[in-house]
């Protein structure tokens, strides 16, 4: 798969790109977890049953698994900005149709439109990568791969100050109207990339993907309610398998296919989307843990309200915001792999110290503050680790199968942890209330997701800082022209080509050179033993100008030498660039 467009920035991207990017990343995140606080209220608000409401839940995790490679695969193709503003565009349709509901299956519906904007996330960090420059990018990316946390954690306190005083369907009013604002300052302010990848979008693969995903990730979300042995939970997996091994099979046979098999099957490529999944799964435990261990009533949990818990989780996305420029700092210096181990082991730290630290209000917070910074360090590390390994034509697939790897990892730990806090529960009146015991259980399942992903990051190849990024693109014009000259030069092997590609002969001066300066006699005056006659001029080699209008001064004279014209000798041949 080749790209058309040369793999730099266009040099259009103003000061304002990254922040409205990183604004609509929010925004997605904030529509993903507007729900929580009314989670418990949802077969009331719904007047279903407590299993048919939680496809409000389960058909947004479906849709938005579904659209994140898809929508970047037609960014590549189709314009990354353009795909971008559509997924937006049915995020704020969705939301208006939930808005004006409370019929179960217009709400589902709803919500599963919603769940396309899950592709706005490597869509961005897509934009970035073709736009930016290489000083502001690494902390650019960092920030739009931790939006989806950051606007996670901002939307818990505001979600459940609305639930609490207003009726619950001002929560979508809300997010559309941010979502309508995210699209007018996007055609605004962002412009479209230039890069494109060649060939068509692969439709067979794209529905075998999708029904391979809703195949595994049903059961993975209603396994609980079914029974992990029933004959439908099982059924539904058996399948799954199926159909992703021959989606496999047909996307090694397709010339442009929607997943590119071979480059995700790189060690750097796949050992960086399974360490995604342990990812996902720790930072959805604490998203699960703490707001209702902060909710329970005194002797279960902390007894806080609704919007004093949210207040309490929300410095896990601050935190992760502000770990965006220190990411940048460490991963310039070390590398991304590095700053991966690195937030993993704060993850793990977190964790194990958070077993011992459910007692008060204060210990949420200093827990959630922690596993921020981890996350948002692991969170950062893992599009440069995709970047890297991939080329400009294939950002967009690439970062979405690492956040479809992601999303992954959070629908195992919501079916998981579920299942924990349920067996552990107690029951009085009725009511199946989580114990501390389900808390403590849930957190060491975390610590070890994390310590598996930070085995699969040790076996990440090493990458030197001067390989990362600013190795994969120029950040100016003149960087660009000097590596094509370098590039040159070595492929003529000292002769420079005309401007027809064929290699002047020796001694001739380059098109685009400069007479050299008048040769220096030789000392003794024997005609060609020592020197070069003064007659005789050196001829500028360059052939390469720089569009500054400074030419790229590399210079190299043929390996065979020029005749001396006085003894029919050779001049030794000069290499210096």
């Amino acid at each position: 798969m080749t790209q058309t467009t040369t793999d730099r920035p266009s040099g259009r991207a103003g000061g304002a790109v990254v922040p409205v990017l990183a604004f609509a990343g929010i925004v997605v995140a904030v529509m993903q977890t507007l729900l929580v606080p009314v989670i418990k209220d949802l077969p009331r608000l719904l007047d279903a049953s407590p299993a048919d409401a939680t496809w409000v839940l389960t058909s947004t995790l479906l849709s938005g698994a579904v659209a994140t490679p898809i929508m970047g695969r037609l960014g590549d193709l189709y314009g990354k900005r353009r795909m971008l503003v559509a997924s937006l565009a049915v995020m704020v349709i969705g939301a208006l149709i939930s808005a004006s509901t409370s019929d179960l299956i217009l709400m589902i519906t709803g919500r599963t439109l919603q769940g396309v904007a899950m592709g706005a996330i490597p869509l961005g960090i897509g934009l970035m990568r073709d736009m930016l420059p290489r000083e502001r990018l690494g902390s650019a990316m960092a920030l739009m791969s931790s939006s989806i946390g950051v606007g996670g954690g901002l939307a818990l306190p505001a979600a459940a100050l609305v639930a609490q005083h207003s009726d619950w369907h001002a929560l979508y009013l809300g997010a559309a109207g941010l979502g309508v604002l995210a699209i007018v300052l996007t055609l605004t302010v962002v412009p479209e990339s230039p890069v494109r990848a060649e060939g068509t979008f692969d439709l067979p693969g794209a529905l075998g993907l999708s029904a391979g995903l809703v195949l595994f990730l049903l059961p993975v979300s209603k396994g609980s309610d079914w029974g992990w042995t029933s004959g439908t939970t099982l059924g539904l997996l058996g399948a799954a398998v199926v159909v992703l091994l021959l989606w496999g099979v047909m996307e090694l046979r397709v010339p442009a296919p929607l997943v590119d098999l071979r480059t995700s099957a790189r060690r750097e490529v796949l050992l960086t989307n399974l360490a995604s999944i342990m990812v996902g799964v720790s930072f959805f435990v604490v998203s699960l843990v703490l707001p209702q261990l902060l909710q329970l009533p005194a002797g279960y949990g902390l007894g806080q309200s609704m919007v004093v818990a949210g207040l309490c989780v929300a410095p896990l996305g601050v935190t992760m915001m502000f770990t965006a420029p220190v990411y940048a700092r460490l991963s310039a210096r070390y590398g991304p792999k590095t700053t991966l181990i690195l937030g993993l082991l704060i993850i793990a730290a977190g964790y194990g110290g958070g077993l011992g630290l459910m007692n008060a209000a204060w210990q949420t917070v200093l827990t959630s503050v922690i596993l921020g910074a981890g996350i948002g360090l692991a969170y950062s590390s893992l599009p440069a680790l995709i970047i890297n390994a991939v080329p400009a034509s294939e950002t967009g697939a690439a970062n979405g199968l690492n956040t479809l790897m992601r999303s992954i990892g959070t629908s195992v730990s919501s079916a998981v942890i579920g299942m924990v806090l349920a067996n552990t529960a107690d029951t009085v009146g009725g009511v199946e209330i989580p114990t501390l015991h389900g808390f403590r259980l849930s957190f060491l399942i975390a610590t070890a997701a994390v310590t598996v992903g930070l085995l699969l990051a040790l076996f990440l190849p090493g990458t030197r800082p001067s390989e990362q990024l600013p190795r994969l693109r120029a950040s100016s014009e003149e960087d660009a022209n000097l590596e094509r000259a370098k590039a040159a030069l070595r492929g003529t092997r000292g002769r420079v080509p005309n401007p027809a590609g064929v290699p002047n002969p020796a001694g001739v001066p380059g098109t685009t050179g400069v007479p050299g300066t008048t040769g220096v006699p030789g000392t003794t005056g024997v005609p060609g033993t020592t020197g070069v006659p003064g007659t005789t001029r050196a001829p500028h080699v360059t052939g390469a100008p720089s569009t500054t209008g400074v030419p790229v001064a590399c210079a190299r004279v043929t390996p065979g030498g020029r005749n001396d014209p006085r003894t029919g000798g050779s001049v030794p041949a000069e290499d210096t660039l």
